[in-house]
């Protein structure tokens, strides 16, 4: 980070702060917690852990230094759950993040499809947005997540929602925005994959950094 970009001491002196106050505000609200999702507990928490942040962030960028403590996630990623104790029907949303690691190997992959398509021309895919569209149209999603290097893919971050449903939807019904109606109380259970998890998943066992919510 250059000079110019760099927060200024006072900047960090303030974070330092807010981090005290965030603390203080944090313990009141264990005092006076009235149960266990007691949701002042949960805003102190979240306000704690977004200005230790910000501090450790300050720090780092003014004086190269880190704090001794790891910043815990924030506890509302998913709100108490509010479905029903047995669903009838769940519906699974999915995203799968992959950057186009190696153009040339996607191309290739979706240059093969063409060769054998018996109804198509054998022309190649006419660059890597068509190339994608090739692949992704060919496999499972579930396949290329297994095969993502032979298709020039590097995973990014991935996560999966089981979230439970009154009933199915009328088919089609959704199709049109299939993500907007997503609601995180209705969600059964989570798995999150990402590198942020590695080292701290190696450490207690889990190599794969998958993260399990709310099962």
């Amino acid at each position: 980070m250059s000079d110019a970009a760099q927060p200024t001491a006072a900047e960090v002196r303030a974070a330092a702060d807010a981090v005290r106050t965030a603390l203080d505000r944090h313990l009141q609200a264990v005092e006076r917690r009235t149960g266990d999702d007691d949701p002042a507990v949960s805003d102190a928490f979240n306000a704690l852990a977004a200005a230790a942040e910000v501090y450790d962030e300050l720090l780092y960028d003014r004086y190269d230094e880190v704090t001794p403590f790891e910043i815990p996630a924030a506890q509302d990623s998913l709100p108490p759950y509010a479905g029903p104790e047995e669903p009838h029907a769940v519906s699974v949303l999915i995203r799968r993040d992959y950057a186009v690691a190696e153009p040339a190997r996607l191309l290739a992959q979706a240059q093969r499809l063409a060769d054998v398509d018996p109804d198509g021309d054998g022309l190649p895919a006419a660059g890597v947005h068509a190339a994608l569209g090739a692949v992704f149209g060919e496999y499972e999603a579930d396949e290329i997540a297994s095969r993502h290097q032979e298709f020039g893919l590097e995973e990014g971050d991935s996560t999966l929602w089981v979230s439970a449903v009154e009933e199915l939807p009328e088919p089609g019904e959704w199709l049109a925005a299939p993500f907007d109606e997503a609601d995180p109380a209705m969600v059964v259970c989570r798995f999150d994959v990402s590198a942020v998890f590695d080292e701290e998943d190696e450490l207690e066992g889990d190599p794969d950094g998958l993260v399990a919510e709310r099962s």
